[in-house]
């Protein structure tokens, strides 16, 4: 053997030097073991099995964007691209790892992923709603700060993409601008300042909006309908604002411009009801004009089966399907014990295959949560009947479900004790839930499940929400949109007799106060069409009194006058005050004759000799001609339909269950007489009343 030397010297080393030496080696050798040795258990942190992390860390190196595909219905598999483009924005090696929410530390995650990945750069861990967590390693990126902003700046429905979004343009800002941004975001919606508002709408939002919109289209055009020409009558029949009618036609050119105006007002109504319809129609699709009620976009046809096709690859292989993203929660005794059982069952009499999918069931899944559903479907794309176990990982619960086997399905579905289906207060504090312990207690049921003569099956699932258009919103025209019809019009109706009450109470007042009778060439554009029995005993004291008041200042000389004010006092049995009382005698066609009367008196006072009265509605005044060989004033004559205009007075008594109110000539009053002129009136009420 040559002797060792130093080196570069050629002499013989000393024998102390040389053990020194091999032992310095064999240290070194050690020491190299044990940290390959020991590696593992450093990168996996508390709940974070090697195999989770080794399996991330793998797909990180193939891709640095990893989209899980246990989420198709929040985050398919498809919106990788769009992730990926995101995270070139932070200006450093970005990793990004898209999963369902983690039940353990997500840091540590991180940090096994890491470490097992062996590159440095920013870690960022997405669930299913924002960024829920991100590292920095080897870079300069202000991970913390960036979270803040995306916790306080943006509302809880912003989605998964958004968050990243956001995310990344506070990394590319900078450490400093990212610092003064995060204190700014947490001052003012931290310690209990306002929330972000909120992105999206929900149901029954969007079935608010199309009430509203229902109740409004119907509400506002008949509440113009109604209102305003109701208004408008009511605003003429004011003794005040008659008068500036007056004027205001004289100045106009008479009565034949007024009555052109009235007919273009009386159109105004439906034109303005017709543009607030339409206005509401077509401002409410541009004001609610959200058509989806969550972030997520819609899922592609390989997003949906993605997760199906993995598990029921991984089963072809082998009948126990550990779902690689999430912790394992088997070991491998446990695991080897599992597979000795699944194939004792299988031999066994009535026994047949068993597939054990211990994967998590998410409501964001393809099934929507739904564990049957996601059986039914891993059976359909294997194709093999049997046992089919649904063991979640991540809730500790399992469902058992029988395909073409000869057990009693409905046993295995409902009968499964709580211990084995959901576990006992001993598995719920186990970080594994004793799921190992639970599956070797499922085999025993099923060894000993009763067989039957036939294969069975258990019934089909229920189908779960279309992922396509799980989040569109309902049309705006639809749902509650025609309850908001109805409840509108009735709205409607009851705040135009609220109105109505109102304003009769008003216009009572302002009667009261004023006792001046109305111009004569206001009345056939102020008089009603319809007046009530108060508008009529008011009306017939102004004009007695009136005219009791130029008779008493002696200019009351005209014979004519004279006797028709004789007739209207005979009308009233000499006593207007008791007789125009609300309890008096006077029937609503006697009002409106003593009316007729006193106005025409006054008319002879003021030296007008015409001779006839509006036949249409004597309230109207002194007729301008003759129309199918009727007396009408000038808006009467002018008018395209006469029977529109007709007086009609509130019913006789015995006939209001019938009608609330009837043509004038319906009474057996004097009224009659008005064809043949007022002298004819005035002769046929002595008559009358001598026979009354």
């Amino acid at each position: 053997m040559s002797a060792v030397t130093a080196h570069g010297t050629g002499r013989p080393l000393h024998p102390l030097r040389t053990h020194a030496a091999r032992a310095l080696l064999a240290l070194c050798a050690l020491a190299a073991v044990f940290t390959v040795a020991t590696a593992p258990a450093r990168a996996a942190a508390p709940g974070t099995s090697v195999s989770q992390a080794a399996y991330l860390a793998d797909r990180l190196r193939a891709n640095p964007v990893y989209v899980t595909d246990q989420l198709p219905r929040e985050i398919p598999r498809s919106t990788a691209p769009e992730f990926a483009r995101l995270a070139k924005r932070t200006g450093v090696p970005t990793y990004v790892l898209v999963l369902p929410v983690q039940l353990t530390d997500s840091q540590g995650l991180l940090a096994a992923v890491h470490d097992r990945l062996g590159r440095n750069g920013l870690y960022v861990l997405v669930d299913d709603s924002s960024v829920a967590a991100a590292t920095a390693y080897g870079v300069r990126a202000p991970a913390d700060d960036a979270e803040t902003v995306v916790t306080y700046e943006l509302p809880y429905d912003a989605g998964p993409l958004c968050s990243f979004e956001r995310f990344t343009d506070v990394i590319a800002q900078g450490s400093a601008k990212a610092a003064a941004r995060a204190e700014a975001a947490r001052g003012k919606y931290g310690r209990g300042g306002e929330e972000p508002a909120n992105m999206y709408i929900g149901p029954t939002d969007r079935r608010n909006q199309s009430f509203l919109t229902g109740f409004l289209l119907t509400g506002v055009p008949l509440l113009i309908l109604l209102t305003f020409p109701y208004v408008r009558r009511w605003r003429r029949q004011l003794p005040g604002v008659a008068r500036k009618a007056a004027r205001k036609d004289a100045a106009a050119g008479g009565k034949a411009k007024a009555a052109s105006r009235a007919r273009a007002t009386r159109w105004m109504a439906p034109v303005l009801a017709l543009a607030a319809a339409v206005a509401i129609a077509v401002s409410a699709p541009l004001t609610f004009d959200q058509t989806r009620s969550s972030a997520a976009p819609p899922p592609r046809a390989t997003d949906l089966t993605a997760r199906i096709d993995r598990v029921a690859a991984g089963l072809a292989q082998d009948p126990v399907y550990a779902d690689p993203e999430s912790r394992r929660v088997l070991d491998a005794t446990r695991l080897d014990r599992l597979h000795a059982r699944i194939r004792k069952f299988e031999k066994s009499e009535g026994g047949g295959p068993v597939f054990v999918s211990l994967v998590p069931q998410l409501a964001e899944d393809e099934s929507g949560g739904d564990g049957e559903a996601f059986a039914a479907a891993v059976h359909d794309k294997l194709r093999k009947d049997g046992v089919y176990v649904v063991a979640d990982p991540a809730i500790g619960s399992i469902d058992v479900f029988n395909f073409g086997l000869r057990l009693d399905s409905y046993s295995l579905l409902f009968d499964l004790p709580n211990s084995v289906a959901y576990g006992d207060d001993r598995a719920q504090k186990a970080d594994d839930y004793l799921l190992g312990e639970r599956l070797d207690a499922l085999m025993t049921i099923l060894d000993k499940t009763e067989r039957t003569d036939k294969p069975t099956t258990a019934d089909d699932p229920s189908p779960a929400e279309g992922p396509i258009t799980e989040h569109d919103l309902p049309p705006l025209f639809a749902t509650d949109f025609w309850p908001g019809l109805a409840m509108g019009a009735l709205a409607a109706a009851l705040l135009f007799g609220l109105m109505t009450g109102v304003l009769g109470i008003i216009g009572r007042v302002l009667l009261r106060r004023n006792q001046e009778p109305l111009p004569t060439q206001a009345l056939p554009l102020v008089s009603p069409r319809e007046p009530s029995a108060a508008y009529l005993r008011h009306t017939a004291r102004v004009e007695l009194r009136a005219l009791a008041a130029e008779f008493a200042d002696g200019t009351g000389e005209d014979s004519r006058a004279r006797d028709r004010f004789d007739a209207a006092l005979l009308l009233v049995d000499d006593d207007p005050d008791t007789a125009l009382r609300r309890s008096g005698h006077a029937d609503p066609a006697t009002l409106v004759t003593v009316i007729v009367l006193a106005r025409a008196a006054r008319q002879a006072l003021a030296g007008d000799d015409n001779d006839l009265c509006c036949a249409v509605n004597p309230l109207h005044g002194p007729a301008a001609a003759r129309k199918a060989r009727i007396p009408v004033c000038e808006v009467c004559r002018d008018a395209s339909e006469v029977r529109k205009r007709w007086l009609t007075l509130p019913a006789p008594d015995g006939r209001g269950r019938r009608r609330t109110r009837v043509p004038y000539e319906d009474y057996d009053s004097p009224l009659y007489a008005l064809l043949g002129g007022i002298s004819r009136m005035v002769d046929d009420v002595r008559e009358w009343v001598h026979v009354r």
